[in-house]
């Protein structure tokens, strides 16, 4: 997934501002989870929600304004109830690396309450029934 940088994201000196790369994690989980047949909209009618439980970030270079990154994501299941998505960041141009992360997520039900992530989720995403 590409994401422009925009004067928006950036600092006063240019460079992205660096919660912004939270944000820039959470659109790829979205576009990762579409790519794979899914919509948040339906999951949540379906009865499940994911909550962040943990969020990594490493730094590696800055982005500036008017570059164009490049998000690669990945998933893993690490128990029944939770599943992690790691993230790259790169600059699409000259594919300098820029950030590497992941956040874990944690499903609960419509009321909060931590539940097994449903197999047919497990399944679009190609991982293994735990």
């Amino acid at each position: 997934m590409d994401i422009r940088v925009y004067y928006e994201d950036t600092d006063r000196g240019g460079v992205v501002y660096y919660a912004n790369y939270l944000k820039y994690f959470e659109r790829a989980r979205t576009h990762f989870l579409e790519d794979h047949g899914l919509s948040v909209a339906n999951i949540l009618k379906e009865g499940t929600e994911f909550r962040v439980i943990r969020a990594e970030l490493a730094y590696r270079s800055a982005a500036t304004l008017g570059e164009i990154l490049t998000v690669d994501t990945s998933v893993t299941a690490d128990r029944r109830i939770s599943i992690t998505f790691s993230h790259v960041i790169k600059d699409r141009m000259t594919q300098r690396l820029v950030v590497e992360g992941s956040a874990s997520l944690v499903a609960v039900d419509l009321n909060g309450k931590v539940k097994r992530i449903p197999t047919s989720l497990l399944e679009a995403l190609n991982l293994p029934s735990l």
